[in-house]
């Protein structure tokens, strides 16, 4: 047997094994990017909504599927770190505060885009987005009762109770109670 007949028998054996492998590791790096595009669609499409559930899991997500150890996804992880150091500062006025939350976070998702291979500048994703002002109006409504329940509930707060028409009780009357017959 020649040596072009040993290499035929060896692609032919191991050839099934290769392709395999290849196909493992190709749906291996789908996935990897389907993870990596689920979180970035969902900052995307909650961005207006910093509070909201699905964001913030999103958020805590980016160490998990990033890495920085990828030179094309390095800047993500630093966008993410910059943007949650700020999420924890206390130091600043409400209103800086918030204005850096939104540049930090327009600087993540550009980051972001850049490495999934979306072509979004920051100021369009700073500013293409819809939040209606009565979802913002619902939400301080809402946390506005939570705030008074829970202060009726922790006793510091009374809630007072009026009845509308009072029915007659001077001098024991009743009659106003008593069912015909």
């Amino acid at each position: 047997m020649t040596i072009a007949d040993w290499l035929m028998i060896l692609a032919v054996l191991t050839g099934p094994l290769v392709a395999v492998q290849l196909t493992r590791w190709q749906e291996a790096r789908r996935e990897t990017r389907r993870r990596k595009l689920e979180i970035f669609k969902t900052l995307m499409a909650t961005r207006s909504y910093g509070v909201s559930w699905n964001h913030v899991q999103a958020l805590n997500s980016i160490d998990l599927e990033f890495e920085r150890s990828v030179r094309s996804e390095r800047g993500v992880i630093e966008a993410w770190t910059a943007y949650l150091d700020h999420l924890n500062t206390k130091a600043v006025s409400q209103e800086h505060w918030g204005t850096r939350r939104i540049d930090l976070m327009a600087e993540l998702l550009h980051k972001m885009a850049k490495v999934l291979d979306y072509d979004f500048d920051k100021t369009h994703i700073k500013n293409a987005t819809y939040a209606p002002v009565a979802h913002g109006d619902l939400e301080q409504q809402q946390q506005a009762l939570r705030q008074l329940s829970i202060e009726v509930l922790q006793g510091s707060r009374t809630v007072s109770v009026r009845m509308a028409n009072e029915p007659n009780l001077e001098h024991g009357n009743l009659e106003h109670f008593d069912t015909p017959t």
